[in-house]
């Protein structure tokens, strides 16, 4: 996978995001019947949240655009101590 993220990590992110989810939006309490139920995953979905694997790979890849434009910069080499 790329942006160094592997299967088993996605997968325990996704558990991860999930579980985190349900804590913030808590139950949900059904019309017809009246009774308090868990969300599913499904139903997050439905809520057109931002993807955590994608909201990372979008990071990483705006980080390395970051790095690649200050080492085009000399005054970002001088202030670390580098040589120019």
């Amino acid at each position: 996978m790329p942006c160094g993220i592997s299967l088993r990590k996605a997968h325990r992110l996704r558990v991860f995001e999930i579980r985190v989810l349900r804590k913030i939006f808590g139950p949900k309490r059904e019309k017809v019947t009246g009774e308090w139920r868990r969300l599913h995953n499904e139903e997050f979905c439905d809520l057109h949240l931002p993807n955590i694997i994608c909201v990372i790979k979008s990071r990483r890849i705006r980080w390395a655009g970051h790095v690649e434009t200050y080492k085009r910069h000399e005054w970002c080499i001088q202030g670390f101590g580098g040589e120019t």
